[in-house]
């Protein structure tokens, strides 16, 4: 995947612009499943035919739970013929890639970790 190439290869270069261009072509989309889809990173295959794209729903105040993130996927999924297709025109690749949406649980694994550490060191501190 293109994340593990730090030499500044071509499918480093594409999967930046990608996100780039996902940041415009998402927000448009009408599905309402879809709305809020921020794109936290994107595993470009070497050649360019396969895409892991890592999203998140930015809209809302806490994250939505495993049937609710199921829900904004497939919202994400029904529109990917129309994403694949602006993606290529945009990039001017001559074929798109396959694109595969995936929840990006991160964020909301480290502000978890991050709770969890503040309550921790409130604890010492009443110990103290």
């Amino acid at each position: 995947m293109a994340k593990a190439r730090a030499d500044g290869g071509r499918a480093v270069r594409v999967a930046q612009r990608m996100q780039e261009e996902l940041a415009v072509i998402l927000p448009r989309l009408r599905d309402p499943r879809a709305q809020g889809a921020i794109v936290s990173r994107i595993e470009l295959s070497d050649d360019l035919s396969f895409a892991k794209v890592y999203v998140r729903a930015g809209m809302v105040v806490e994250a939505p739970d495993e049937k609710g993130q199921k829900h904004f996927l497939k919202g994400l999924e029904s529109a990917t013929p129309r994403v694949r297709r602006e993606v290529a025109e945009s990039l001017n690749l001559q074929k798109a890639p396959e694109l595969r949406f995936i929840y990006d649980t991160g964020i909301e694994h480290a502000s978890r970790v991050e709770d969890i550490l503040k309550e921790i060191a409130a604890d010492d501190k009443s110990r103290s």
